[in-house]
C-alpha cells in the first residue's frame, strides 16, 4: 500500500498477474543470457537452464529466462496467437518493457507458444543485406527435445551433430534450409522446452 499526502492508504498498481522476474536480475539474468549464447554457439547442444522463475503460461521456464535477459524497451516482440491474450504479454511488458509488434515482420524478438501457431519462416524480417544483424530472433516452445533424429552440421559443429524435435516435421526443415540459403539474412531460433534450450543459428543445415 502506498500513503497519500493526507496520510490516507492508496493501493498500488496490482501486479498479482504479473509472474515472477528474477529474484537476482543482474547474475540470474547473467547466467540466462550466458546459456542462449552457448546454446547458440553449439547447434544441437540442449542447455538446461535453471532460474527458479515462475513462469506465466503459456511460457515455461527456459522461454521465461531467455525473454527476461534479451528484451528491453528498444525491443519489439511479437507473440503467437497462444501467448498474446490474459496476463502472458502484460507480464513480459511489465518485467521487460518492450513494445509488442503486430505482425511477425516487424519483430526484433518472436514467442511462438508451439509448433502449431509457427508463421511461415520467411514472414518474419530478415532485415536488408547490410544489416543482417537485425533479423528477427524466434523463440519456438515445443513439446519435446531428443538428441537423435537430424543432422545438423555447419559452424560450431565438429563434424556433426543430432537433434530431434518429433513435433516438427519435413515441412519445417524446407523452410529452414530456404531460411538458411539467405545467409548473410535470416533468422536465428531457439527451441524451448521446459528449462531446455537448443540454438538453431541461421548458418546450421538441417538434414533428415
Amino acid at each position: 500500500m502506498f500513503q497519500a499526502s493526507d496520510g490516507a492508504p492508496v493501493s498500488g498498481p496490482d501486479v498479482s498477474g504479473t509472474g515472477s522476474g528474477f529474484a537476482d536480475p543482474v547474475i540470474d539474468s547473467q547466467d540466462a543470457f550466458r546459456g542462449c549464447v552457448a546454446a547458440l554457439a553449439t547447434p544441437g547442444a540442449v542447455v538446461r537452464i535453471r532460474t527458479g522463475l515462475l513462469p506465466v503460461p503459456p511460457f515455461g521456464p527456459a522461454a521465461t529466462a531467455l525473454l527476461l535477459a534479451l528484451l528491453d524497451q528498444d525491443t519489439r516482440l511479437w507473440l503467437s496467437p497462444g501467448a498474446s491474450a490474459g496476463s502472458a504479454a502484460a507480464s513480459l511488458k511489465f518485467h521487460t518493457g518492450c513494445s509488442l509488434a503486430a505482425v511477425p515482420g516487424e519483430a526484433d524478438f518472436a514467442f511462438v507458444a508451439g509448433v502449431e501457431e509457427l508463421p511461415p519462416l520467411e514472414s518474419f524480417g530478415a532485415d536488408a543485406q547490410d544489416y543482417p544483424e537485425r533479423s528477427a530472433t524466434v523463440l519456438l516452445q515445443v513439446p519435446e527435445l531428443a538428441e537423435r533424429g537430424w543432422k545438423l552440421t555447419g559452424p560450431g559443429i565438429r563434424c556433426e551433430s543430432g537433434l530431434a524435435v518429433p513435433a516438427l516435421g519435413v515441412g519445417f526443415v524446407e523452410q529452414w534450409e530456404r531460411n538458411r540459403a539467405r545467409f548473410p539474412r535470416g533468422i536465428d531460433l531457439y527451441l524451448v522446452c521446459g528449462e531446455q534450450v537448443c540454438g538453431l543459428p541461421r548458418t546450421t543445415r538441417i538434414e533428415l
